[in-house]
């Protein structure tokens, strides 16, 4: 019998394709109703904060809208929320139960501030207290660690990205996206033969950057919640900032790199690494990426680079999911960990 985490991974492309079907229209409205403003300030915690690094790009490339990331420790331990005029507050959070979360909602109401909640219980308390809600229609996720959540609040961010942009061509990408997505898992079945090659891996660095910056944040979560590997997330310029002396011959090195504006960075850097002897997982649909790596980790494509995080994170999620498999590790309920995790 597979795990539940299996058959969440493998739930992905249902779940993206009814999230678009139940809520595109609702988004359409909520753009249409929101008061003018001049930044979204987005507060999360976990997988859901690496959903909103992805918003970072998807939100300012495609509809010029900057965004930043809260600091809710400000909000709950120093009292001391900054003035948050010209903001759209938003909250993302698979429970909507953490009160740090909660509490930058609140203030932006107080400051009269739009808010938004980006959930998948829309009787969770964050949604009680945004103006907006956004249900991400995921079904119950059983296994602690996030994936079908994660990937339909990547489906979210795209969503208010391509409605945003005005561009019909980004509407009908996301029209796409499900089958992509599809696509991409099709192609993870030789992963679980490759995962037990790094079944001694105590640590590595996976790296992105662009759209998959985000991708490199997540993709580490989940070897840490799932294989107990100290993965660092690094984006492929701050790596060659210092890190990338870390590298000796057989460092396992996790490169993301679908095609798109940040793909010649990444391959230069996936040479230099090579010629370093690092152990390399590629990530990619780009023969002459894949033809670099010890372990190749097939996408599908080509796909619009802004939205390849939606699938490329897929690969990493299996990887993850057969490792801790490998490892002898419980993968639906990794030690010490809740899934809902209630911080201040």
């Amino acid at each position: 019998m597979s795990s539940l985490l299996e058959q969440e991974i493998a739930s992905q492309p249902d779940v993206i394709a009814r999230l678009l079907a139940s809520e595109m229209e609702r988004i359409r409205a909520i753009i249409a109703q929101l008061p003018p403003f001049n930044f979204a300030l987005i507060a999360a915690r976990g997988s859901s904060d690496h959903a909103a690094l992805y918003a970072t790009y998807a939100w300012a490339a495609l509809a010029g809208i900057p965004v930043a990331l809260a600091t809710p420790s400000l909000y709950t331990l120093y009292h001391a929320a900054p003035r948050l005029d010209g903001a759209l507050v938003v909250g993302v959070s698979q429970s909507g139960a953490s009160p740090d979360i909660l509490a930058v909602l609140e203030e932006g109401k107080r400051q009269g501030r739009p808010t938004l909640a980006i959930t998948n219980d829309g009787a969770s308390p964050l949604a009680a207290a945004a103006d907006h809600v956004v249900e991400l229609h995921a079904e119950a996720e059983r296994s602690v660690a996030a994936t079908k959540t994660y990937t339909a609040q990547l489906a979210v961010i795209a969503a208010f990205a391509a409605l945003w942009s005005g561009e019909p061509e980004h509407r009908a990408e996301l029209e796409r996206l499900p089958a992509y997505v599809a696509a991409t898992l099709a192609n993870t079945g030789e992963i679980a033969q490759r995962a037990a090659r790094y079944c001694d891996m105590r640590d590595c660095v996976v790296i992105g950057r662009g759209y998959n910056y985000a991708t490199a944040f997540e993709l580490a979560l989940k070897l840490k919640e799932l294989t107990y590997t100290m993965a660092i997330p690094y984006s492929s310029a701050d790596f060659r900032h210092g890190p990338i002396a870390t590298i000796e011959s057989g460092s396992p090195t996790i490169l993301i790199m679908p095609g798109g504006a940040v793909f010649d960075d990444m391959l230069d850097l996936a040479h230099d690494l090579r010629r370093r002897n690092a152990d390399l997982l590629v990530i990619s649909e780009a023969p002459q990426a894949l033809a670099l790596a010890t372990t190749p980790l097939p996408m599908p494509g080509p796909a619009p680079e802004w939205l390849s995080p939606l699938a490329a994170i897929a690969p990493g999620q299996i990887l993850a999911l057969h490792l801790a498999l490998a490892k002898g590790a419980d993968p639906d309920a990794p030690r010490g960990l809740h899934k809902v995790t209630r911080t201040l």
